[in-house]
């Protein structure tokens, strides 16, 4: 998995694996999920990063695994 802070376009990535995506759908307000040609879930997007954390909180990542 990949997580990526593209600061150009305001967003946080996760990408899950490396599989294309060919489809994108807003499934809530705020969050896109990228489908593979199986229909399979290949990425999360989350637009307007900056209203959802600030620059200090995006300085450092923080794992937390159950």
């Amino acid at each position: 998995m990949r997580i990526r802070v593209d600061r150009e376009n305001d967003a946080l990535y996760f990408r899950l694996d490396k599989t294309r995506a060919v489809e994108s759908e807003e499934v809530s307000p705020g969050v896109i999920l990228d489908f593979d040609e199986k229909d399979q879930v290949v990425g999360v997007e989350f637009p307007k990063l900056s209203r959802r954390a600030s620059q200090k909180e995006l300085a450092s990542t923080v794992f937390q695994a159950a």
